[in-house]
């Protein structure tokens, strides 16, 4: 019986696309490569879509909600910030209680590396919505922010909508 490595995927994307070839492996030159962090979560808010989508997008309410000052809007092509100008952005797609898409940084980001995206769905479910949050293009240090999202904004969200 051999042994058989777990599945594993990483993705990298080139900045360089020369390769080297010694023997049988192939070997790409770490300072060419940028690895990036997806991840996806969810969670059920007892709040309609609507609801959810204009408290994301309203400055008074995503303050509110999250417990930290927000400055949003309800255009594409705006800018915001949240949580006192840790993370900003623009509003890239916006579908009314459907779909909102930001590109997404925080003070963390090294200058160099490139805005991340969100997009959160909204779904309406049997006793509220589905949020889903898709967080794409992150730098190597992006994992971090998986907790954080659960911590700063989905659980703060459903105190917030339980008491509405």
């Amino acid at each position: 019986m051999s042994y058989r490595p777990p599945n594993l995927v990483v993705q990298y994307r080139l900045i360089n696309p020369e390769l080297w070839f010694s023997g049988l492996s192939l070997w790409i030159k770490q300072s060419w490569i940028k690895m990036s962090v997806d991840f996806e979560i969810s969670t059920i808010i007892v709040a309609s879509p609507q609801e959810i989508y204009v408290a994301w997008l309203d400055s008074e309410r995503h303050a509110a909600m999250t417990g930290s000052a927000a400055r949003c809007s309800e255009q594409v092509g705006d800018s915001f910030d949240a949580w006192d100008g840790y993370i900003h952005g623009i509003n890239l797609a916006l579908e009314r209680a459907k779909r909102i898409v930001q590109s997404w940084r925080t003070i963390e980001f090294n200058e160099s590396d490139p805005d991340s995206q969100i997009e959160l769905t909204f779904e309406p479910v049997v006793g509220g919505t589905k949020v889903t949050l898709r967080h794409s293009n992150l730098p190597a240090h992006g994992d971090q922010y998986k907790q954080g999202w659960v911590d700063s904004y989905f659980e703060p969200m459903k105190e917030y909508f339980e008491r509405s």
